[in-house]
């Protein structure tokens, strides 16, 4: 895996838009990320709209190939998520890219850049916080986004007490993001084996029984059986159906890994929250779970 390099004070980063288009503004986000020392290039494609993708299909292309190719740019910032991010991902060329990795950031409809780059690329990358969701951001989500960027520490542990854990101790290669991304890449040039790595999960505005299908689509296709752990992130403004599915998302969940022995926990703080806190895909992780609090460390 490869590991691009961190950023430092003076570097140049980009904002673009691979997805759906932004309403308002990110002035905000520009502001913190000028106040962590960092120099902003705006993409052609924050600001645009074409029905309801942040321009073309061929202008979302440009602006990211640009950001990939430019050498003065660390890392590149999707500014938004949406829908949109696997119309263009067979177009871009990456050649350059592979050469000088640098960060990509983001999370939602992000997620296709994210398996891309590790399972076909093996490239590591950030989820977390966009510039959109700069505004309503938690400051500890902010923090780990930074730490994230410049390399520091990114260990984190936590407690919740909303539904049991799976307790357990597992170690692997961190992948994952948004489960209806997943579910939708399967079996395409961007998704790949899951075995002995640590996956999360997280989503929003599904309906109870469509999370169950995804998951048993995950588990029909044998992405679940050797997991070496399950990080359940926000599940948040779910639907249920009339009559009701009958289980909350956590009992949909565990019934889809109940043949399985790897931890599970429930509560992690990244998603489609306020409080979304940045975690390294590609990374090795140790994950120690149990009924209520869960360790997340990354190995060097």
């Amino acid at each position: 895996m490869k590991i691009p390099e961190f950023l430092k004070p003076g570097d140049k980063v980009a904002i673009v838009c691979p997805a759906s288009y932004i309403k308002g503004n990110i002035d905000i986000a520009v502001q913190v990320l000028d106040a962590w020392g960092l120099r902003v290039d705006v993409g052609e494609t924050v600001g645009a709209q074409y029905h309801q993708f942040a321009g073309t299909d061929e202008q979302r292309i440009a602006d990211l190939q640009r950001a990939l190719d430019d050498d003065s740019i660390k890392a590149i910032f999707a500014a938004r998520g949406g829908y949109g991010t696997v119309r263009i991902i067979d177009a871009l060329n990456f050649e350059k890219f592979v050469q000088k990795p640098k960060w990509i950031i983001g999370f939602s409809d992000i997620t296709v850049l994210h398996s891309h780059l590790h399972h076909h690329l093996r490239i590591a990358s950030i989820h977390g916080q966009m510039p959109k969701s700069f505004d309503d951001s938690s400051k500890e989500a902010l923090a780990s986004l930074r730490s994230a960027l410049f390399g520091e520490q990114m260990d984190f542990r936590y407690t919740q007490q909303h539904f049991p854990n799976r307790s357990g101790l597992g170690q692997g290669e961190l992948i994952g993001g948004n489960l209806a991304i997943l579910q939708s890449i399967l079996s395409s040039v961007s998704d790949g084996s899951y075995d002995g790595k640590i996956l999360f999960i997280e989503d929003v505005g599904e309906s109870y029984y469509n999370i169950d299908r995804m998951l048993w689509m995950l588990k029909r296709a044998g992405k679940l059986a050797k997991l070496q752990g399950l990080i359940v992130g926000g599940f948040t403004a779910l639907k249920d159906s009339d009559p009701a599915f009958g289980q909350r998302f956590e009992e949909i969940i565990m019934s889809s890994v109940n043949d399985y022995d790897f931890p599970v926990c429930f509560g992690y703080p990244a998603g489609h929250i306020d409080d979304n806190r940045s975690l390294l895909f590609g990374k090795s992780v140790v994950l120690h779970v149990n009924n209520e609090e869960t360790s997340l460390n990354y190995l060097i």
